[in-house]
C-alpha cells in the first residue's frame, strides 16, 4: 500500500484535459440534454415517468404531492438537485409547453405569462392517460434495464413508447457544442405518416408531407409558408416562421382594435405586452391608443386598441415586424440514436428509427408472451394427464409419505416434469369437477392457438408491421384531436409599403434641391386673390421648383434636365412641417453636380402596362414603356438622349391612348394624340412635338380629358380656365394656337394644367408662399383672355409651381398656420 502511495505517474495535461472534457461533454449529451429518438425523453423525464409508474400513480389513482414524487425520483433514480426534477415534472404538466402533456397536475404549474409553478409541497400530480402508452408493456421485458446510480434498484434505458413522443411533443435542449429543437406535431397526423411509411418504405419527404403537413404547436398560431417545413424535414434543419392569430374588431366610439387570440410557440404573453408598451412609448409603434390583457379561463385575448385615424393592417404589420407576434422557430432535429450517438435526423429517418424501436419492442413482448404461454401450456398438459389418470394420481399422492415423495413419485410414474408435478399437487379439489376439467381443456386449446399466433408473428416481419399499424390506429382514435396551428401556403414577406400607412402627402422640391413631404391637409382652402400662407422656409436665393400630390405607398420617378431617371420611394422622403425646409435630395439619390431635377412622377405600380411621355423645353417629345424603368440603379439610368442646349422638363404617365397638351411661355398651345409618337427605347432622342418661336419655350405639358378645361397661370399670379374643346386636335409638330394673352401685366405663362373643375389648386410662389383655391373659383374665359388675379404676390416674387389635389384627399383641409404660429 505504501508503494501505491509513493507511485508518481506522469500525465500530459493536454491529454488529461482533452479526455476529461470529452467525458464531461458526453455525459451532458447522453445523460442530460438530448432526448432518445425512440421514446423522445431525456433521462430525467424518463425517470420521473417510470418512478410515478412504480409508485402506482396511474391516471385513475389519487393525486400525490409533487414533493413526494420528486423525493422518490431523487432517492431511486436521479441523484441531482430537486429543482431539476421538479422543473422537468412541471414542464410535462404544462399544456402550453407540451402538445400532449404526460402528467396530470393539480395546482399551480405556471402560466404562459411566465409565472413560476407553486412550490412542490403545494402541487399534486399523477400520470396522464397518454403517458400510459409510453410505459405500456414495460413489465414484459420489452426494454433493457440497468442498475441505478447506487445499484439499489433498476431503471429502464428507454421506454417501450407506443406513443411517438419525440414527434408529437418535440424536444429542446442545449448540450456541449450542440443543441436540439424539435417542434411538436399533431398525434393523428403523426400516426398517419408512420402508417404510410410502413406501407411505402421508399416514400419521399413530399409524400410524407401529405400526411404530416407540419408542426402543430400547443399554443396554435399560424405557420407562414411550407419552405421552412420542407427544409427541416428533408435535412433535419430549417427555419419556420410562426405568427400570432389575430383579427380586427370594431369597438365603440368609432375605434378599432387588434385582437390576439393565439401566440407563437414559447412566447411569453406578459413580456410581449410589456415590449409592445415600450415600443409605443418610444414612438417606434404608432397608431396604438390602449393595450390590455383580457385573457381568462375561456382563452387568450390581448386587446390592442387603435387610434381613430390608424390603419389596422399597417399597425398589425409593424407589430409582426417589431415584436414576438411573429417569430422564427429554428428546427434542429438532433437526438440520440442507439442511446449514445447524437445525430441530426430527417423526418423520414426519425420515423424509421421509431418503427425499428417498435418492431424490437413487439418482438421482445411477443417472445415474453410466447414463453409465458408455453409455460402455461406445459402446466396444462400435466393437469390434463393427471385428470386422465385421476384415480392413480390420487392413489400415488395418498401413498406418499411427504410432499417431496409425492412430487418424485408423480414425476416417475406419469413422466411429468417438476413444474407439472408441482401444479398437480397445488391443484384444488374443485378442479376435479367435470365442468372444471372442461375449462382446463378449453384453456389448453386457447393456449395452443395463442402459441401458434405468437410464433407466426415472430416468423413474419410483415405481421409485426401490421400490428404497429393497428396500435397506431387505436392511438389515433383514442387520443387524436384537431390541428391547432394553421399552415399558410405562402410566406407573407412584409414589404415597406405594408409597414407604412397609405397617407396622401404633398411633396415639394426647391431649385437648390431641398425635398420634403407633409400631410396634404396642411393648407386650408382660400379665396382666389389671397396672399397665401407660408409654405416652405426657403433661402432668399432659393425657389420652389416642384409641388405634387402622392401617397406614402407611391414611388417617385425622378427625372433630371440631363435626361437621366432615378427612383425614390415617397415613404423615404423626410417628413417635415409645412414651414420646414426638408433635406437635400442628394441624400437620397446620386445625381451629378450639373444635374437639376425637372420632373417628378409618382407611380403606384411599375408593373402596369403604361407609358412615360417626355417633353423637353425645346418642344421635343418621346414615348417609352413604363416597364423600362422597373429597375433603376442607384446611379440612375438614361431616360432620353438630348440635343445640345435642350433639357428634359416634363414626364407624363399615359395609357397609350391619351391626347397630349403642350403650352408655351408665349401663350401658345397644341393638342395632339399620343399615338402620333411611336414607343421608343430609353436611348432615343424623340421627335418634334411643337415648333417654337425664337425666345419661346414649353412651360407645361398635360393630358387632355373629356369636358375638361385648360388652367393657365402666369408668372404674376393671373389665371383662367378655358374649355379644351376650343383647342382643336392637331398633328404633332405644329406651332399651336393661342391659349392666353400674354402682357407685361400678366407676365409670361408660368404653368398650366388640365382640370375638370372639382380639384383644389395649389399655387406656390418662388419665395415659398402657398395658396389653395377651388378650381370652381377660377373663371372660365376664352383663349384670348388674359385671366384674373389668383394670387397676390409680393414685389419681386413670381409663381413657381402649380399642383392639383384630388377632392377625396383634400376634404380634411381645415386650418392653415403662418410661420409665427398664428392662424390665418
Amino acid at each position: 500500500m505504501s508503494a501505491e502511495i509513493g507511485r508518481v505517474e506522469h500525465v500530459s495535461i493536454e491529454e488529461e484535459m482533452r479526455r476529461s472534457y470529452l467525458d464531461y461533454a458526453m455525459s451532458v449529451i447522453v445523460q442530460r440534454a438530448l432526448p432518445d429518438v425512440r421514446d423522445g425523453l431525456k433521462p430525467v423525464q424518463r425517470r420521473i415517468l417510470y418512478g410515478m409508474h412504480e409508485m402506482g400513480l396511474r391516471p385513475t389513482a389519487k393525486y400525490r404531492k409533487s414533493a413526494g414524487i420528486v423525493g422518490e425520483v431523487l432517492k431511486s433514480y436521479h441523484p441531482h438537485g430537486d429543482s431539476a426534477v421538479y422543473d422537468a415534472l412541471v414542464r410535462m404538466v404544462q399544456p402550453f409547453t407540451l402538445r400532449y402533456p404526460l402528467i396530470d397536475g393539480q395546482g399551480n404549474f405556471g402560466s404562459i405569462d411566465g409565472d413560476s409553478a407553486a412550490a412542490m409541497r403545494y402541487t399534486e400530480a399523477r400520470l396522464a392517460p397518454i403517458a400510459e402508452e409510453l410505459l405500456a408493456d414495460i413489465e414484459k421485458q420489452t426494454v433493457d434495464f440497468i442498475p441505478n446510480y447506487d445499484d439499489s434498484a433498476r431503471e429502464p434505458t428507454v421506454l417501450p413508447a407506443r406513443l411517438p413522443n419525440l414527434l408529437v411533443n418535440g424536444a429542446s435542449g442545449i448540450a456541449v457544442g450542440m443543441a436540439t429543437n424539435i417542434p411538436p406535431h399533431n398525434l393523428a397526423e403523426a400516426c398517419d405518416a408512420i402508417i404510410y411509411l410502413i406501407d411505402h418504405p421508399e416514400a419521399s419527404v413530399e409524400e410524407l408531407l401529405q400526411y404530416l403537413p407540419g408542426p402543430d404547436f400547443p399554443t396554435g398560431g399560424i405557420i407562414l409558408g411550407r419552405e421552412g417545413i420542407l427544409a427541416a424535414y428533408a435535412t433535419g434543419r430549417g427555419r419556420i416562421v410562426v405568427r400570432a392569430k389575430t383579427h380586427i374588431e370594431e369597438l365603440s366610439r368609432g375605434r378599432q382594435a387588434i385582437i390576439v387570440s393565439e401566440l407563437p410557440y414559447q412566447v411569453n404573453k406578459a413580456v410581449l405586452i410589456e415590449r409592445i408598451a415600450e415600443l409605443v412609448k418610444a414612438g417606434k409603434l404608432e397608431g396604438i391608443h390602449d393595450l390590455r390583457d383580457e385573457s381568462d379561463r375561456n382563452g387568450m385575448r390581448i386587446v390592442i386598441e387603435l387610434k381613430r385615424d390608424a390603419q389596422p393592417r399597417v399597425v398589425l404589420n409593424n407589430l409582426f415586424k417589431h415584436t414576438q407576434l411573429q417569430t422564427t422557430f429554428g428546427v434542429n432535429m438532433l437526438a440520440l440514436v442507439d442511446g449514445t450517438q447524437p445525430r441530426v435526423l430527417t423526418l423520414k429517418r426519425l420515423l424509421q428509427l421509431y418503427i425499428e424501436h417498435r418492431q424490437t419492442v413487439i418482438r421482445r413482448r411477443t417472445t415474453f408472451e410466447l414463453e409465458q404461454a408455453r409455460r402455461r401450456a406445459h402446466i396444462l398438459e400435466g393437469l390434463k394427464r393427471a385428470l386422465d389418470q385421476l384415480d392413480n394420481v390420487i392413489r400415488t399422492i395418498r401413498e406418499s409419505r411427504s410432499a417431496e415423495d409425492a412430487r418424485t413419485n408423480l414425476m416417475a410414474r406419469f413422466q411429468l416434469t417438476e413444474i407439472q408435478a408441482n401444479a398437480i399437487l397445488e391443484m384444488q379439489l374443485r378442479r376435479l369437477a367435470a365442468l372444471e376439467r372442461q375449462k382446463i381443456e378449453e384453456e389448453y386449446q386457447q393456449i395452443l392457438a395463442r402459441i401458434a399466433e405468437l410464433e407466426a408473428l415472430l416468423a413474419d416481419p410483415s405481421r409485426v408491421l401490421a400490428l404497429i399499424k393497428t396500435e397506431l390506429t387505436q392511438l389515433k382514435e383514442q387520443y387524436g384531436d384537431p390541428r391547432r396551428t394553421i399552415i399558410q401556403e405562402t410566406v407573407e414577406d412584409l414589404t415597406d409599403d405594408e409597414l407604412v400607412p397609405r397617407i396622401p402627402v404633398l411633396v415639394t422640391l426647391t431649385e437648390r434641391g431641398y425635398i420634403k413631404r407633409h400631410p396634404n391637409g396642411s393648407y386650408r382652402t382660400q379665396h382666389r386673390g389671397g396672399k397665401g400662407v407660408n409654405g416652405m422656409q426657403v433661402r432668399e436665393e432659393d425657389r420652389i421648383r416642384h409641388v405634387l400630390t402622392a401617397t406614402t405607398h407611391d414611388t417617385l420617378l425622378v427625372f433630371t434636365n440631363r435626361g437621366r431617371a432615378y427612383q425614390l420611394p415617397v415613404r423615404d422622403l423626410p417628413e417635415a412641417s409645412r414651414t420646414g425646409r426638408g433635406m437635400p435630395i442628394v441624400n437620397f439619390i446620386n445625381i451629378q453636380q450639373d444635374e437639376e431635377v425637372t420632373a417628378l412622377v409618382p407611380i403606384s405600380s411599375l408593373e402596369e402596362v403604361r407609358y412615360l411621355f417626355m417633353v423637353t423645353r425645346q418642344g421635343r417629345v418621346k414615348r417609352t414603356a413604363l416597364s423600362e424603368f422597373a429597375s433603376v440603379r442607384s446611379s440612375g439610368i438614361l431616360a432620353i438622349t438630348l440635343e445640345n442646349g435642350d433639357e428634359l422638363a416634363w414626364v407624363l404617365l399615359t395609357t397609350g391612348y391619351n391626347d397630349i397638351v403642350l403650352v408655351t411661355a408665349h401663350g401658345q398651345a397644341i393638342c395632339f394624340p399620343e399615338s402620333d409618337v411611336r414607343p421608343m427605347g430609353r436611348q432615343a432622342a424623340g421627335v418634334i412635338g411643337i415648333r417654337l418661336e425664337d425666345g419661346d419655350a414649353v412651360i407645361a405639358s398635360d393630358l387632355s380629358r373629356p369636358n375638361a378645361d385648360l388652367l393657365v397661370v402666369s408668372q404674376h399670379g393671373y389665371g383662367k380656365r378655358t374649355p379644351l374643346s376650343e383647342f382643336r386636335r392637331q398633328g404633332r409638330g405644329g406651332s399651336g394656337i393661342m391659349a392666353a394673352k400674354v402682357t407685361a401685366k400678366t407676365g409670361a405663362l408660368a404653368s398650366a394644367r388640365v382640370i375638370v373643375g372639382t380639384e383644389s389648386i395649389i399655387i406656390m410662389s418662388a419665395r415659398g408662399k402657398v395658396i389653395v383655391i377651388q378650381a370652381a373659383q377660377v373663371p372660365q374665359l376664352g383663349r384670348a383672355a388674359q385671366g384674373v388675379s389668383l394670387m397676390r404676390l409680393e414685389e419681386g416674387d413670381t409663381v413657381a409651381a402649380l399642383a392639383l389635389a384630388d377632392p377625396a384627399n383634400d376634404g380634411h383641409v381645415e386650418a392653415a398656420w403662418t410661420g409665427n404660429g398664428h392662424s390665418e
